[in-house]
């Protein structure tokens, strides 16, 4: 296959679920992106303050940057980005929150084969 026929573009998607521990200092790290980016509008810059004062998940996402997760990865150049971010209620032992059913059926057939271990440890 020649590599006009191959794509060049790779879809990472990645899930992350992160504790906000000192939601004050989240808020204070986030307000102080927004008053340091020159490029934002005053009328915009007065709804991002709002908005991560109410809400970690709004200050969470003026924080992540996903360019900084592949700025450094030779030979590549992010092409498209896009993040969410949202409040969410967590149990990590109820089942919708288990790991992915490709990572269950490994589990299984690991299960079946007498391995002993954890499948998907150390996995991000």
């Amino acid at each position: 296959m020649s590599d006009s026929e191959t794509s060049r573009y790779v879809r990472v998607q990645v899930e992350l679920v992160l504790e906000v521990d000192d939601p004050e200092r989240l808020s204070a790290a986030a307000l102080a992106r927004i008053g340091a980016d020159e490029s934002m509008p005053d009328d915009e810059r007065a709804h991002a303050r709002s908005a991560v004062r109410e809400d970690e998940a709004e200050a969470l996402a003026y924080l992540v940057e996903p360019f900084d997760l592949v700025k450094e990865v030779p030979g590549i150049e992010l092409a498209q980005a896009s993040w969410t971010s949202e409040l969410i209620d967590y149990d990590p032992d109820a089942v919708e929150w288990g790991l992915d059913e490709d990572d269950e059926d490994d589990e299984e057939d690991a299960e079946g084969a007498g391995v002993e271990g954890e499948v998907g440890a150390g996995r991000m």
